[in-house]
């Protein structure tokens, strides 16, 4: 019988990093696996069997022996395969039900209103295909709000032997159960401070929360909380999305792969970031007023002495051109930058953005020419077809002497056509 209520189930990717990790390395299918964060500084992922062991955010230089005495894996984030990876799983799900929106790298809400089946089924039949397709196991949740399919995508994973990792928690009975026994804490957007001011209300679980007066919790908190109360009641407040809206503000930062002390390298890094949150400007078919550029020596070593700075440079027009942004990226660099720090981290923000045709300049104002919109045009569709930095500034060198640090980096098994996966046959 199809449903006329709505439906929504949330697929989300069990433990993505370290299953990305492991996909192509079938022999750790049963090694524990950690995945660290840029420059190696601290972990980021655990595979399911690495929890017991390793904490998230612990740093990798304390913990190597830790990891030796577990047998616990590590690599360098690959940014570029978990990428490519998640395109794949979304791709399997969009096949298979009428409406996706991708919440994030590893997680998808879909719109199963209406569906004449049994969800629960379905949901095993979309676990069944993306592991089968991708190599990435997934647990998926199903209810009648984003808020419930995510508590039953959270159970789905927590008791993954007795559910097979799919969790159909439409049954009031069955919700009431669940709601009862799941900590508030654990409800999405509800985070440690929010936690601890709901407990003092005594609204220890997901159930106290639900049950609530919603007129308190908006007047209290605000009505973020007054919506996340309702959708526990199985009241619909929050959409799918299935085109993101662009984004407001874009942001490359990075932690330099050793401290800089001199200002070529850090011109290169700035360059190189410059260049990445064009790309995404562009991606969004946004154009850009203002950029932010910055920088900042290591803030948690007491020995190192402590200097940051940031400047906003306004364009003389909007626009998305890596080369105008990278000139004015420069302008500013030149200002924030002092002789005798040793500098950690450098960022690149793009600030004012808009989309095209929303500016409302003066009718003699200047504006991007139409030779810089073609010329970045072709640079990305040649970058989208034979690969990241194919054409790239000349201020950004290939290998980078600050680049960060990856010494554990796993190859681009699914992203770079030398490192492809490989057979050996006898």
């Amino acid at each position: 019988m199809a449903t006329t209520e709505p439906v929504v189930a949330l697929i989300d990717c069990n433990s993505f990093y370290a299953s990305c990790e492991r996909v192509f390395r079938p022999d750790l299918q049963r090694t524990p696996v950690v995945v660290l964060s840029n420059n190696d500084g601290c972990v980021i992922a655990r595979s399911a069997d690495a929890k017991p062991f390793v904490k998230m955010g612990e740093p990798y230089f304390k913990i190597k022996g830790l990891l030796r005495k577990h047998g616990i894996v590590a690599f360098s984030s690959n940014y570029a395969l978990y990428g490519d990876l998640s395109q794949r799983v979304m791709t399997v799900i969009e096949g298979l039900v009428p409406r996706v929106e991708v919440y994030s790298i590893d997680e998808s809400f879909a719109d199963l209103t209406g569906l004449p089946t049994d969800l629960e089924f379905l949901g095993r039949r979309i676990r069944s295909q993306v592991l089968q397709c991708t190599g990435i196991p997934v647990g998926v949740g199903i209810s009648t709000t984003k808020t419930l399919a995510k508590l039953a995508n959270h159970a789905a994973k927590t008791w993954q032997r007795q559910t097979g990792g799919v969790v159909d928690l439409r049954d009031p009975v069955r919700r009431e159960k669940l709601l009862r026994v799941m900590p508030v804490a654990e409800v999405w957007g509800i985070g440690r401070r929010l936690t601890a001011s709901l407990q003092e209300m005594n609204i220890i679980t997901a159930w106290d929360l639900a049950q609530a007066d919603t007129r308190t919790l908006r007047k209290r908190f605000s009505v973020v909380v007054e919506k996340t109360a309702r959708e526990l009641r199985g009241i619909p407040c929050l959409e799918l999305e299935e085109v993101a809206p662009p984004r407001q503000a874009i942001c490359c930062s990075r932690a330099f792969g050793m401290r800089q002390t001199e200002l070529a390298p850090i011109r290169e890094a700035v360059a190189a970031y410059t260049t990445r949150a064009a790309e995404k400007l562009r991606a969004q078919r946004s154009l850009c007023r203002q950029l932010r550029v910055s920088i900042r020596t290591g803030m948690f070593n007491p020995d190192e002495v402590k200097f940051a700075k940031g400047i906003v440079v306004t364009l003389p027009y909007p626009s998305d051109d890596t080369r105008l942004l990278i000139r004015a990226a420069m302008e500013g660099l030149e200002q924030v930058f002092r002789e005798g720090y040793a500098y950690a981290k450098a960022e690149v923000l793009l600030l004012d953005l808009r989309q095209r045709g929303e500016f409302t300049d003066d009718l003699f104002a200047e504006t991007q020419p139409a030779a810089a919109e073609q010329l970045m045009g072709i640079m990305d569709r040649i970058n989208g077809r034979w690969g990241r930095d194919t054409i790239h500034p000349g201020r950004v060198p290939a290998q980078p002497a600050w680049g960060m640090k990856q010494e554990l980096l796993s190859p681009g098994y699914t992203t770079r056509l030398e490192q492809l996966w490989r057979v050996g046959c006898r």
